[in-house]
């Protein structure tokens, strides 16, 4: 759950009120439902449960909103492939009442969110058959997905934030992350063809019901492009072991998940840092990410 605190320079303000308002100017079929605001680690959007079956999503930055015909267009075309439920926009709102960009509402999908630690090899199966679901998608003209290429590329940004986390007081050795991160560097990069990408499984973006997955959210950065980034969530969600039953379902090449793993320790590295005072369910999930990845690099690398 976030706090109040704002997490972002120029994070537009949001409420029930407002969302009332807009639905009321807009789509007044839906404006008497009751409306909560959920308690969610999200980063990029303000969500409100809109009566029993709807969600609204209203971007929180400027650039968010461009996430909302993304999904809109991509989406339906996403969705036969996949084997769980994903969204489903049902309508896309336009700036209005001061509030400046395009927002969106969802179905609402059943679920719990997911949070890391998650030791189920039954999770980790289903989890690797959407990964492989993704990737297998034979829908042509995707955009680049965020984090599309190499995690080199992301080279600068990362030795920034490993600074940034050294002159903070979490019980991390920055040294032992940079030299994880330095090992990363030296992996060849994906010579295959592109593949859609969710490119943002966040345990946040997950829903569970029963052991099972039940759900994935938020394509707002899916599209094609090096498979690595979706091998994140073995190590921002999975135990030890349950990692190794994704691995041993998700069918990727050593370089592959060895530029999974650098991503995983790249976004941890640079959200502890920026998160660690305004949202405690990002700045969690960034130390356990660490700490796995050191973890697992110390066993390599005694």
């Amino acid at each position: 759950m976030t706090t109040n605190r704002k997490m972002h320079e120029g994070e537009a303000d949001t409420d029930p009120d407002l969302v009332r308002r807009l639905l009321r100017g807009q789509f007044p079929q839906w404006a008497d439902l009751p409306v909560t605001r959920l308690a969610s680690g999200g980063t990029v959007n303000a969500i409100y449960r809109l009566g029993d079956g709807l969600t609204v999503r209203l971007p929180l930055l400027r650039g968010g909103d461009g996430t909302v015909g993304h999904e809109a267009r991509w989406l339906p075309l996403l969705a036969p492939s996949l084997p769980v439920p994903v969204p489903e926009v049902v309508a896309v709102g336009e700036p209005a009442e001061g509030y400046p960009w395009r927002w969106a509402v969802h179905r609402w999908l059943e679920g719990e969110v997911l949070a890391e630690g998650v030791g189920s090899d039954t999770l980790a199966r289903d989890l690797a058959a959407f990964v492989t679901a993704m990737r297998g998608t034979g829908l042509e003209g995707g955009p680049p997905a965020h984090r599309s290429g190499p995690p080199r590329e992301a080279d600068a940004g990362t030795r920034s934030a490993i600074e940034a986390l050294r002159r903070t007081d979490e019980p991390f050795d920055a040294d032992a992350v940079l030299a994880a991160w330095e090992r990363v560097l030296t992996v060849p990069d994906w010579t295959g063809g592109p593949c859609w990408t969710h490119s943002d499984l966040m345990p946040g973006n997950l829903l569970g019901a029963g052991g099972r997955l039940a759900g994935v959210l938020d394509f707002g950065t899916a599209g094609v492009g090096d498979p690595a980034i979706d091998l994140v969530p073995a190590w921002n969600l999975f135990t030890p072991a349950a990692r190794r039953t994704f691995r041993d379902h998700v069918d990727v090449d050593e370089a592959t998940w060895e530029r999974g793993r650098g991503w995983a320790l790249s976004m941890a590295v640079v959200q502890l840092p920026y998160y660690r005072r305004t949202n405690p369910v990002i700045s969690a999930n960034a130390r356990h990410v660490i700490g796995q990845v050191l973890a697992a690099d110390r066993d390599r690398h005694p």
